[in-house]
């Protein structure tokens, strides 16, 4: 979550994907506690930059956007597409590498999943596209995915796999890696300059 261009809090604040509990500033997040704290601090955080202390709160929250930390570069993990066949190192090897975790019960999902397709087609072999869907079932999965791109490694995961990216919490989540693994950048949810802002790194990480 941003206050203007502030990230005051991500998804690691509100817990683990696939944890009961979460180990965040406001987990669990369904206890009334949690949520007056959260409320109490984004009121503080909003009514600083309304007063002209924007670097006092950018300050405050400087190891929030480090939230790369978690995940510095592609984790190792085995997945297999919906053919059953295992997605292998040769398949993402020396590209640019996006990671977009999604659901089918996630609206905005769709029109991202859609764009990914478009980057593939711009891209071509130079960018590797996993499209990894969480908490849903297989045939809604497979009913999404028809009507989408196949040049996409489509896969189902597990909580255990998601985890290992560190915060997943909100769908869609993008990450992105560059030729040697190195993460770029990580993206929450589907703001309006997402696509834009995605495709100005691309094409900053892939040669003409």
């Amino acid at each position: 979550m941003f206050v203007d261009d502030v990230l005051v809090a991500s998804p690691r604040d509100f817990g683990y994907f696939g944890e009961v509990l979460g180990s965040g500033r406001y987990a669990p997040w369904r206890e009334a506690a949690s949520q007056a704290k959260f409320r109490a601090d984004l009121t503080r955080m909003i009514d600083l930059i309304l007063a002209g202390r924007k670097e006092e709160v950018s300050r405050e929250h400087a190891g929030d956007s480090a939230s790369l930390r978690a995940v510095a570069a592609l984790p190792r993990v085995a997945l297999h597409d919906l053919d059953g066949k295992p997605i292998a190192a040769e398949d993402l090897a020396n590209r640019v590498v996006l990671v977009e975790f999604w659901a089918t019960w996630c609206v905005p999902c769709r029109s991202t999943l859609q764009w990914l397709g478009d980057l593939k087609q711009k891209y071509g072999d130079r960018l590797a596209i996993l499209a990894l869907a969480v908490e849903s079932p297989e045939p809604q999965v497979r009913t999404a995915v028809a009507s989408l791109s196949r040049d996409l490694h489509w896969a189902i995961t597990d909580a255990a796999t998601a985890q290992a990216f560190g915060d997943i919490t909100a769908v869609p989540t993008l990450f992105l890696f560059d030729r040697a693994g190195k993460a770029q950048t990580v993206r929450y949810g589907a703001p309006p300059g997402l696509h834009e802002e995605v495709t100005q790194i691309l094409d900053k990480l892939i040669e003409p």
